[in-house]
């Protein structure tokens, strides 16, 4: 039954609420005490949050976990989740909060073009061709801006930005097969964020947390672990109910919006004229994949 207005409302509200989570971690992240290891961070993040989305989904996740059919994809997404988590926050430490973020989320569609015009022999249509060369012309744009960036080795943190981008495609398009059999999103979510954590945790607290456990660090993966990581996915879950796939990811196009102001803002980084023609170019490219996803759906 189609959703009321104000439950649809309600449905867009939590993909947007979401949105501003998921902006939010970069700037928290920033303030992580003096000496703190980034893909720790991410590595935190992504297993105490996988954990915590288990525990408040555990019987439909435990029937995902136990059906041997799932296995190869749900081992593809967490390999995804797992370079998303090691590389997105270390990226940003890099090469800066705004810059950082758009590149892994702009860079994110491309590859996901890429991975099902090569595994899933999709065709690129004349509109996905437009929006992809849009996004890769902003990439490139923002890429050679990062000379001017506020980040201490910009040219890591591109690389380590545009690798991040390609676990956040590689897990997206595994947990886009899942769903397409029949299974809950919710579910397969966290399911691939605990079979991740199963690797995740233990490698976090044998690397050795060190600063993380001061006060301060304990605080910030609290938050980024149980916010916008284990929270947002609720909301975005529940938004997906009542809203299409297309303008979902539309409405998520809020994120690098607000890490972007919030990095500017609060941070105080300074971004060339190029940077944010790059930043601009991104934006539209996704505006443009989320119209084209919407013609073919």
């Amino acid at each position: 039954m189609p959703a009321t207005p104000a439950g649809r409302h309600a449905h867009i509200g939590a993909v947007l609420a979401a949105s501003v989570l998921w902006g939010t971690t970069g700037t928290i992240a920033h303030y992580a005490p003096a000496g703190s290891n980034h893909a720790l961070v991410g590595i935190s993040t992504f297993g105490f949050g996988g954990l915590a989305l288990l525990a408040l989904d555990s019987r439909p996740v435990g029937r995902l976990l136990t059906d041997r059919s799932t296995w190869p994809l749900l081992l593809v997404g967490a390999l995804g989740v797992g370079a998303y988590a090691g590389f997105y926050y270390w990226g940003m430490a890099l090469v800066g909060v705004a810059i950082g973020n758009v590149l892994a989320l702009g860079s994110g569609p491309v590859f996901a073009a890429l991975l099902e015009l090569v595994i899933d022999k999709r065709p690129i249509g004349p509109a996905w061709a437009v929006a992809t060369a849009v996004s890769v012309l902003g990439i490139a744009l923002l890429g050679a801006s990062a000379s001017s960036a506020p980040g201490p080795n910009p040219v890591g943190g591109v690389v380590l930005a545009l690798a991040s981008g390609f676990g956040y495609a590689l897990y997206s398009w595994a947990a886009a097969r899942l769903i397409g059999r029949g299974h809950r999103s919710r579910s397969v979510m966290a399911a691939l964020f605990a079979v991740t954590a199963v690797v995740l945790v233990p490698a976090f607290l044998m690397a050795g947390p060190g600063p993380l456990l001061q006060p301060r660090g304990l605080a910030i993966l609290a938050y980024l672990a149980l916010i916008p990581m284990a929270l947002a996915y609720l909301l975005f879950g529940y938004g997906l109910r009542g809203l299409a796939a297309s303008a979902a990811t539309t409405l998520a196009l809020a994120e690098p919006v607000v890490a972007t102001v919030l990095a500017t803002v609060i941070l105080r980084e300074q971004i060339s004229a190029i940077g944010w023609l790059g930043i601009a170019l991104i934006v539209v490219g996704l505006l443009l994949v989320a119209r084209a996803e919407r013609r073919v759906s």
